[in-house]
């Protein structure tokens, strides 16, 4: 979009009430993607355990902050999955809609290769006029001008 649009793109973004992530590996939607998810908090535990004449026994707890998809999680996206963001609503993963169920399918040209439009045959088709065929006849001069 920034090649077409250019400044104009993360207004047109940022305008958006819905944006689906399919899967991809460009690094600029990478990394906006995994900002626009945020960060998750986990908790850290740290032991440490000296041995020897003075032995010592040690645990640090720590909160930290930790991106909730990375940028090579988001590269290696299962493919049966995808990420949506809709206005109001948290992003969230979802199952892609598998397309072989929806009641037109069977009208497709993935399920039959003759259901595939051909723009160059519509273009050049042939009307075929049969008797009792009606048309209005319309006198382009008698048209008010524009």
């Amino acid at each position: 979009m920034k090649a077409i649009y250019k400044d104009n793109a993360d207004t047109i973004v940022g305008n958006m009430d819905s944006q689906i992530f399919l899967g991809g590996s460009e690094p600029t939607t990478l990394k906006d993607l995994s900002e626009m998810l945020g960060k998750e908090t986990i908790d850290a535990f740290n032991t440490s355990d000296t041995r020897g004449n003075s032995p010592s026994y040690g645990t640090t707890f720590q909160k930290m902050g930790h991106e909730l998809l990375s940028r090579d999680e988001l590269a290696v996206l299962d493919g049966g999955k995808c990420i949506l963001q809709l206005r109001g609503v948290r992003p969230f993963l979802s199952d892609k809609y598998d397309l072989t169920q929806h009641p037109n399918y069977k009208l497709t040209s993935d399920y039959d290769p003759k259901n595939t439009f051909e723009i160059e045959k519509y273009l050049n088709r042939k009307e075929k006029i049969h008797p009792g065929d009606e048309f209005i006849v319309v006198d382009a001069d008698s048209l008010p001008s524009a």
